[in-house]
């Protein structure tokens, strides 16, 4: 009996120490995932994160490249990708369109090889073409390109080859790996309408639903929310909100119920725009400048459009709050009641390239002018040698005029002219004042 009751209160205090140690693991792990999540979003502030309108863009140069083009033979996943699936594709000859919506991209697939069903009494008819729709969201780095195969970017993780010679692939393109793809012929039911170009349904989804509580945020953090703001990131809300004049820490639902009695005719904007009219025109206009638009990376040469475009983001001189979210919110003027409470800001970050490739030149030209210059510090070293030979020039004559006391000054003469009279008298040494000597060699200058 005792030997069961000890029993029983060891496998008890085992238990009791697993459960310590579990608790202890959950802490740990909920510690290093809050940790992370903050570094994503610090992080997140200085990379190329794709917005609705960059998404477009992207959309425009696929469907522009692949037009008049025929794709063949496997799509390549690359091995790293190990979270998105393997897309095959039937047919051994395609086309490839392009779609976007807010923060999703989809290619389609169609097959253009023809197929021929026997129906009846040796009939043909044509079958319907093969179709294949695959749903893009970028993540932090996501983009497109379209080039020679000895062009590939290494972190190319999607490949699409053409048929025609010499080979081209276009390629899905994540250097950060957050970007995701899936096959479904359907966007994402937790994403809104478009406010680009769905502009009528974009209003009347977010008016029509303020008594959802995400409406009690401040109004900066509820345009993340891609349930209703569709697209819209981090750039765009600061420009949104700094042109509509509100203060971004407002409550979100204080400031768009007093849109709701405001009508939209056939989804066009009117001359005053409110801040979901500017949801609309803002993204147009980055869609309408050249380049690709938001790029930190700075790589295109007509990014400086984008950068002369911006009024309110990144600006030096605006002010910046750090939101409940951990981003980055960029304003004028008063913050709001829903500020975070001890809110910060933060600095501009060295890294980023706000300049043009001019300026760029300019700025390389001066520093390679500054390399060429000697550093002060060399100098002053340069300019103190001959320095010391002086003291010490001074030094032998000093003992000199010590050692000729009361004599006749000899006239100053060639040091060779001093080593021949010194050679003649066969003098080796002398010392002078028991501090120094003077060493005479045949044919050589006099030296301390």
């Amino acid at each position: 009996m005792a030997i069961n009751l000890r029993t029983r209160l060891i496998r008890v205090r085992e238990i009791l120490d697993e459960t310590a140690v579990n608790a202890l693991g959950i802490f740990v792990f909920c510690s290093t995932f809050s940790i992370f999540l903050r570094f994503v979003a610090e992080i997140s502030e200085d990379l190329a994160m794709p917005e609705g309108p960059e998404l477009h863009k992207n959309s425009l140069m696929v469907n522009d490249v692949c037009k008049g083009r025929i794709f063949s033979g496997k799509i390549v996943k690359s091995a790293v990708s190990t979270k998105n699936p393997e897309v095959e594709f039937p047919s051994c000859e395609y086309t490839i369109h392009a779609e976007s919506r807010g923060k999703e991209m989809a290619l389609i697939l169609t097959s253009v090889d023809r197929e021929f069903e026997r129906k009846g009494a040796g009939q043909e008819i044509d079958r319907k073409p093969e179709r294949l729709r695959i749903l893009f969201r970028f993540g932090m780095s996501g983009k497109f390109t379209f080039g020679s195969i000895e062009d590939l970017h290494k972190h190319a993780h999607l490949n699409f080859y053409t048929k025609e010679k010499p080979l081209k692939v276009l390629s899905f393109v994540d250097v950060r790996r957050f970007g995701r793809w899936e096959l479904t012929d359907e966007w994402s039911t937790n994403r809104g309408p478009d406010p680009i170009f769905e502009y009528a349904i974009f209003r009347s989804n977010i008016l029509e639903n303020l008594k959802d509580r995400i409406f009690d945020k401040p109004l900066c953090e509820v345009m993340h929310n891609q349930k209703y703001f569709n697209g819209i990131g981090n750039y765009l809300r600061a420009e949104i909100i700094f042109r509509a004049g509100i203060p971004p820490f407002s409550c979100a639902r204080t400031v768009l119920e007093k849109l709701t009695e405001k009508k939209v005719l056939n989804g066009k904007v009117e001359k005053n725009p409110d801040i979901l009219d500017l949801c609309n025109i803002v993204p147009k206009e980055v869609v309408n400048l050249p380049g690709k638009g938001y790029d930190p990376t700075g790589n295109h040469s007509d990014y400086s459009a984008f950068m002369e475009w911006l009024q309110c983001y990144y600006n030096p001189e605006m002010r910046n709050v750090v939101d409940h979210d951990g981003r980055t919110m960029w304003f004028k003027g008063e913050t709001g009641p829903l500020v975070p409470k001890d809110a910060k800001s933060r600095g501009m970050q060295k890294a980023r390239k706000r300049k043009a490739k001019k300026e760029q030149k300019g700025t390389d030209d001066a520093e390679i002018k500054m390399e060429e210059q000697v550093p002060p510090s060399k100098k002053q070293k340069v300019k103190a040698q001959p320095k010391k030979k002086v003291k010490k020039e001074k030094l032998t004559t000093n003992i000199n005029q010590k050692k000729n006391k009361g004599k006749t000054p000899l006239p100053r003469q060639s040091k060779s002219l001093l080593g021949e009279v010194v050679a003649q008298e066969q003098v080796t040494k002398t010392k002078f004042n028991d501090e120094s000597l003077l060493t005479v060699r045949l044919g050589q200058d006099v030296e301390m």
